[in-house]
């Protein structure tokens, strides 16, 4: 794909799908219609960020004649015509026309849904859940129809629901989490009264998951974005996220306040190192629910100190925190040890543990990469002297030094002798297989021997000894 910037306008564009989305605009024209950008596109190129797929509203064209007008430039699928959409093949590009809803049952499907190419802007943009995702532009002159202020609402920085039928659809309270999250928005007081009295008692697990991983995967202002769930009163849907709402903490080690206060911030730090993980949803989940356990296990000692000892090792609810959202088992395998050991890049660094030690740890949480970077996370989410941190700092990069030199960097160590050199030495496969491969794979952990030559070597001598 080329990215071009067009000038005066400050889109950045992905060319092959401007090509096309300019095509079927003229076609519609000569067709007699109008075809409108509508929703996300619009507000990212406002916003300067890079447009990668497209949504056209179409004005005075019935079903037949814009599938007339398009059959000469393009490919359709009907998959989304309940709701009266066609998906160009080949393309990131959607085409609706204007509709009108009401709400007729439950869940995301509960709606008539009435098309009207004949819908006047301000009718048709009413829909939209925001004001900023309910900006028009033509697709061929970039004229902005804006009948909900949504561009004021953009350039100001505010998240404003467009009407009251907002609340026919309670995903739009995640949907706002998640633009808070990636736009930095101010949620409207209006906005989020509306908001308290809904439920998402009802929604699908899998649109409940879009939005959490749209939050984690792309959001950079997570404080913001959580703290809106919580203003709002959405936390309390996820009880393992509420319960560190007023949990305290040791301020001699924690200054920053109680454990939501040192989630968020974790989080954030963790928002700003996601760019380099191939693994971020997990890297983020693991930030988010590192210290769950603390609500389990903190007490007021005799002396007046806070303790949470344990709670790294406490990942209950951390599990059924991921469970409640994603059907998942290998995103919990990945996030789970990353939680239970989150303490001991510093710990092991800071004892100048063995090379044994560390390969142990690496077979247990299988990336000690990710692990240094969420501890690192964890230091970040402290609000320490600038001397303590860079001390904890420090030890974290000792740790990843460590295990580049070890090459368990980004992956558990492999056991180097395996059951085909026992058959190539003559031994019956049998039970007593697992005890020799054991004892070889211990050897190679505490590192007396690294190579395969060393091992076979080794291998050799034990069978001797036997």
């Amino acid at each position: 794909m080329t990215f071009a910037k067009i000038a005066g306008s400050g889109y950045i564009i992905c060319m092959e799908n401007k090509v096309k989305v300019t095509e079927i605009a003229l076609a519609i024209r000569r067709a007699g219609g109008r075809a409108m950008l509508a929703g996300g596109c619009v507000r990212d190129g406002l916003l300067g960020i890079p447009v990668k797929d497209y949504d056209l509203e179409v004005y005075g064209l019935d079903h037949d004649r814009l599938l007339r007008a398009l059959a000469p430039v393009c490919d359709v699928d009907a998959v989304g015509m309940s709701f009266g959409v066609l998906k160009v093949r080949h393309f990131d590009i959607d085409i609706a026309f204007p509709r009108r809803e009401n709400k007729t049952g439950s869940g995301h499907k509960g709606f008539m849904v009435e098309f009207d190419p004949q819908m006047d802007f301000f009718s048709a943009s009413a829909r939209r859940d925001f004001t900023v995702n309910a900006i028009m532009q033509d697709a061929l002159t970039g004229e902005i129809i804006d009948p909900h202020n949504g561009r004021k609402d953009l350039q100001e920085k505010r998240l404003r629901h467009v009407s009251a039928a907002f609340a026919e659809d309670p995903l739009r309270v995640l949907r706002g989490m998640q633009f808070i999250g990636r736009f930095g928005l101010v949620p409207d007081k209006s906005t989020v009264g509306l908001c308290t009295g809904l439920s998402q008692h009802e929604l699908a697990r899998e649109r409940i998951a879009q939005e959490w991983e749209k939050l984690l995967l792309y959001g950079r202002y997570m404080v913001a974005a959580l703290n809106f769930l919580r203003e709002c009163r959405w936390v309390d849907f996820y009880p393992e996220l509420a319960a560190l709402i007023g949990c305290p903490q040791n301020p001699l080690w924690h200054p920053e306040g109680d454990v939501w206060d040192h989630t968020l911030l974790v989080t954030q730090a963790a928002a700003a190192m996601r760019g380099k993980q191939p693994d971020a949803l997990t890297f983020m989940l693991a930030a988010l629910c590192h210290d769950f356990g603390k609500a389990l296990c903190t007490v007021k000692e005799a002396d007046g100190r806070i303790t949470s000892r344990g709670h790294d090792t406490l990942t209950v609810p951390a599990e059924r925190f991921i469970s409640s959202i994603w059907q998942s088992p290998a995103l919990i395998a990945g996030v789970i040890p990353l939680i239970a050991h989150h303490m001991h890049p510093w710990q092991l660094a800071d004892g100048n543990a063995s090379d044994r030690a560390y390969r142990k740890l690496a077979m247990q949480v299988k990336r000690p990469d990710l692990l240094a970077d969420l501890a690192e996370a964890d230091v970040r989410g402290i609000a320490m002297s600038e001397t303590e941190r860079i001390s904890r700092l420090e030890k974290v990069d000792i740790f990843r030094d460590r295990c580049r030199q070890l090459a368990i960097a980004d992956r558990a160590p492999e056991p180097l002798v395996m059951g085909r050199h026992l058959v190539a030495r003559g031994l019956p496969p049998g039970p007593g297989f697992k005890d020799i491969l054991n004892s070889c794979f211990e050897a190679q952990l505490a590192g007396e021997f690294t190579t395969q030559s060393q091992a076979l070597e080794f291998l050799d001598k034990l069978l001797c000894g036997k």
